[in-house]
């Protein structure tokens, strides 16, 4: 709407006002109103709680079982002095499974927690943790990195399975996990290696006798893409080594996942927007070579650039998105659904399904001063939040219900 006639509206109410007899209610014109054409897709979408608000270090690793809520919070970008895995309870943070596991120590790198990051339940609702193992500035130590198992019902550690060379590198970042009951005598673990560096790898672990192996190194649905252009907070950022330095949260085979039955893991890089899928019972048999495992390998197409992955019971799969501040839904069709959007969901992290609710950290990674040249632009508080993986269904007072 141009000035001229935003100019005569007005003095068409003066006018107006002015003319009115006595006795007369005299209203003046509205402001002309210019219509506005925007994106509907950059407002905020989607119902979502905040369980809780983090000050201090940044959470990672989220599971939920028995309505019992645990957080892990990494050391290897900030080497902090908390808990590196807690109960959330009563709106407080207790060291898990207690302060002389959970909390820094003296103790030997094998016998404590050092760096929690990925975490899962299984299919009797024990909870399962990726220890990293490494703690920022440091070398990774012997014993550090490892992966955990701890029964809720009696808060004991029952599986400590320490990681090793070869399955282990320098440069290895033991990112997340998923435990698979259904193959092997005590199950089997599936681990993403992001890698620190450039050497991206499932790791397959068989919890009984702890043998384990790297797998699929060189296959290109674990490594990162490059060249590769993610826009994040806005701003339009290229990874491609070793000629741009990564200005964000990049690397390979990161988000994991199972089908409700276990017979299929979902994966895919961090710095990619496609999602791979491959069968358990390959994965597991360790007779396999990596030409076999990449038979199996199908790619379900894009799904765009995620960190976390979680199922839900009727197998629709959530996928964190650090570039629309968003959780997507890929449902059993292939078709998605927008979850959550909101300018406060910065780099969502790690994701997980309990019941008809989820539960997904909010870190802000991308704010590290390693991607930011050396200026540490987190803003705490850090949040959990949760959402209903179904909307109500609607009500309509005209059509009550009978009785």
């Amino acid at each position: 709407m141009s000035m001229t006639m935003h100019r005569r509206d007005l003095l068409f109410g003066a006018a107006f006002v002015a003319a009115a007899g006595a006795g007369t209610l005299a209203r003046a014109a509205q402001p002309a109103q210019e219509a506005i054409n925007h994106d509907h897709g950059a407002a905020p979408d989607g119902p979502f709680e905040i369980v809780a608000r983090f000050d201090g270090p940044g959470p990672s690793g989220i599971a939920v079982t028995g309505g019992r809520v645990f957080v892990g919070f990494p050391r290897h970008a900030v080497n902090h002095r908390g808990a590196t895995l807690a109960e959330l309870k009563n709106g407080r943070l207790y060291p898990y499974p207690d302060a002389a596991t959970a909390m820094p120590s003296e103790h030997p790198p094998a016998t404590r927690l050092m760096s929690i990051h990925g975490m899962t339940t299984d299919a009797k609702g024990r909870l399962w943790a990726i220890d990293d193992g490494k703690l920022a500035g440091q070398p990774l130590a012997p014993g550090a990195a490892k992966v955990i198992g701890i029964d809720p019902a009696t808060n004991r550690i029952f599986a400590n399975i320490v990681l090793t060379a070869p399955t282990l590198l320098p440069d290895s970042h033991m990112n997340d996990l998923r435990v698979d009951l259904t193959h092997g005598p005590q199950g089997t673990v599936f681990i993403t290696d992001s890698s620190f560096g450039h050497s991206p790898a499932l790791v397959v672990v068989d919890v009984a006798s702890g043998r384990q192996r790297r797998v699929l190194a060189s296959h290109p649905s674990i490594q990162a893409e490059h060249p590769f252009m993610a826009v994040v907070e806005g701003r339009p950022l290229v990874f491609d080594p070793p000629e741009h330095k990564s200005a964000f949260v990049s690397g390979g085979v990161d988000g994991i996942t199972l089908s409700p039955d276990s017979a299929t893991l979902y994966y895919s890089p961090l710095t990619s927007r496609r999602l791979y899928s491959i069968p358990t019972a390959l994965l597991a048999d360790f007779d396999r070579t990596d030409a076999q495992l990449a038979a199996g390998i199908r790619d379900l197409g894009e799904k765009g650039v995620a960190d976390g992955l979680a199922t839900d019971a009727q197998g629709r799969i959530y996928t964190t998105n650090f570039e629309h501040d968003a959780i997507f839904r890929r449902n059993t069709d292939g078709t998605f659904d927008t979850m959550v959007r909101d300018p406060r969901v910065i780099s969502p992290d790690g994701i997980f399904v309990e019941g008809n609710m989820v539960y997904c950290t909010l870190g802000q990674w991308n704010r590290l001063a390693g991607f930011n040249n050396g200026h540490d632009l987190r803003v705490p508080p850090y949040y959990l939040i949760r959402f209903p993986t179904d909307a109500p269904a609607a009500l309509d007072a005209t059509k009550p219900a009978p009785g």
